[in-house]
């Protein structure tokens, strides 16, 4: 008797700071190419523009590309983020929270959550809130890359429980827009971390010894 085939998974995908839905699928072509036959990547927009000029904490390879969009304001004054810097106050995450919930409920069964920079530390934000029973967020598990803890003072709560989320943890060991350290710790919050590291950096990896890992992990599934 034949096994019975795997199902084809589906990812919604969260962009970094400065990117959107379509930068970021441009982007991820080599991923979608890997994982073809066993997973399915949807994309989708933060809610808030971004003012087309250059920022720290994070970047893009266009910074000013037309569209550009984040998930939250470190700085709401300016409407800017700064991954690297703690931040008094922030703007913009309950939209981004909302934003999600509602692709949730219109895009059917989402399996999994993947997440690159911003996008990556908003991933383990909705983990967060999973583990603490919120309903607006049925999935499974969830790919972290390039991620990192919210330095926002109001977030710090979301860190203060183990999660228990499935979780796969992609670094570079040359990104010098998220330190592999920052990646690191974020990873150290989750129970069971699956770590990647790849040569490379500020980027989502899919050569061939990314390839394995990721089907490893998407087979749990």
């Amino acid at each position: 008797m034949s096994a019975e085939p795997r199902k084809r998974l589906r990812l919604l995908c969260l962009h970094g700071y400065r990117q959107n839905a379509d930068s970021f699928r441009a982007r991820t072509g080599a991923l979608r190419k890997t994982l073809r036959g066993r997973a399915e990547l949807l994309n989708v927009d933060a809610p808030h523009a971004v003012v087309a000029r250059a920022g720290p904490g994070e970047a893009t390879s266009d910074p000013a590309e037309a569209g550009a969009k984040a998930w939250w304001f470190s700085n709401p004054a300016e409407g800017t983020f700064n991954a690297l810097e703690e931040a008094v106050s922030c703007r913009g995450l309950e939209e981004s929270l909302q934003r999600i919930a509602k692709a949730f409920a219109d895009l059917g069964r989402i399996d999994g959550l993947l997440g690159f920079s911003q996008g990556a530390a908003l991933v383990a934000l909705i983990c967060a809130l999973k583990e603490r029973g919120d309903t607006r967020f049925p999935f499974d598990f969830a790919v972290i890359v390039a991620g990192f803890k919210s330095q926002a003072l109001s977030h710090r709560g979301y860190y203060q429980e183990p999660i228990t989320v499935p979780s796969l943890h992609v670094l570079g060991e040359t990104d010098r827009v998220i330190p592999a350290e920052m990646s690191k710790e974020l990873a150290s919050h989750f129970t069971e971390p699956v770590i990647l590291t790849h040569p490379g950096g500020h980027f989502v990896p899919a050569s061939a010894p990314q390839k394995k890992a990721y089907l490893d992990f998407l087979d749990r599934f």
